[in-house]
């Protein structure tokens, strides 16, 4: 049993990099029905309509796509600081700051990949304006009623030139548990999914076929049905949104999906995992082989080339 779990409460919220910040903040606001909470210089901080929160998503302009940071929320105080100790122990570590918007002290860090994170307990919840005020006070806003309706932030997937190195750093240091996994032909990881809490996962680390660091693969999120899934599908098909693969599948972790490319090119999955969640105190870390993988998604659909190969920002993909 890792006695570092659960000292990460949950994925906090994520910052995205965008080089069509309006565009971008069109897709977030009138497609997903996030709505827009602050504004600070060339970024602007959108949440979704349940989480309880500050904010899901600080949107920043950038020259390239990409994520900025992935931030996580302490269960405590004490639990920030023991993680903060077994980051800087690590070496990972980079130090204190003040957080930004709804957030407050935080500590930054890499992860071995070089992906920046942040780190923080103290938080302000959402206050709901008189427009957003929800008839039930067990939500955190009113239910918007058009579009994709996102609820929450459910999940990272990170791109990494080592996957095992990384799923150790995630275990060891952050005190993620993993719960599946792809263990390549040549003996080495493919990808690694670990959750914080009894999620089925939350944070994830798939190879980079470039060799590449520091790359986002996707983020996620939750909607109430698999029928929000596919109305989705069609809005964005409505609205001009590239749909890279599904609705479908997944054969891991039996995920219902939906992915498509934001205007700004970073890749964005819509995911419903039903009723799916991992209780079992000892769960044994399932693993799937490259013949496994081969059969292709739950039901049978390949998965597509661009999905090994599309990740942000985008570099030079190497032929095989």
């Amino acid at each position: 049993m890792n006695d570092a779990f659960h000292d990460v409460a949950h994925l906090g919220h994520v910052e995205l990099l965008t080089p069509e910040f309006e565009k971008s903040l069109w897709f977030f606001t009138e497609l997903l029905a996030m709505e827009e909470v602050a504004r600070d210089g060339d970024s602007a901080y959108l949440h979704a309509w349940d989480d309880y929160e500050h904010h899901t998503i600080k949107l920043t302009a950038s020259p390239t796509s990409g994520v900025g940071k992935v931030a996580l929320r302490a269960s405590n105080e004490k639990a920030l600081q023991r993680r903060v100790a077994a980051i800087e122990a690590s070496g990972h570590g980079i130090g204190w700051h003040d957080g930004e918007p709804g957030i407050g002290r935080t500590y930054s860090f890499v992860d071995p990949d070089g992906h920046p994170m942040d780190i923080y307990f103290d938080s302000e919840w959402y206050v709901p304006s008189e427009n957003s005020r929800p008839a039930l006070k067990n939500q955190a806003s009113r239910f918007p009623g058009t579009g994709v309706n996102v609820r929450r932030l459910d999940h990272v997937n990170f791109l990494a030139a080592d996957v095992t190195l990384n799923g150790t750093f995630a275990a060891k240091t952050l005190g993620g548990k993993p719960t599946e996994q792809i263990r390549l032909n040549s003996g080495k990881l493919g990808a690694q999914w670990f959750t914080f809490t009894n999620k089925s996962y939350d944070l994830v680390y798939s190879e980079d076929w470039t060799g590449s660091n520091g790359r986002l693969h996707h983020i996620a999120f939750a909607t109430d049905t698999r029928e929000d899934i596919l109305k989705a599908a069609d809005i964005f098909l409505e609205n001009g949104i590239h749909i890279e693969s599904g609705p479908h599948k997944h054969a891991i972790q039996q995920t219902f999906f939906l992915y498509v490319y934001e205007p700004g090119g970073n890749r964005i999955e819509f995911c419903n995992s039903g009723a799916r969640m991992i209780l079992a105190p000892d769960w044994k870390t399932i693993e799937w082989t490259e013949a496994d993988r081969a059969k292709g998604q739950a039901w049978g659909m390949k998965t597509i080339e661009t999905f090994h190969t599309h990740g942000t920002p985008p570099v030079a993909v190497p032929t095989h």
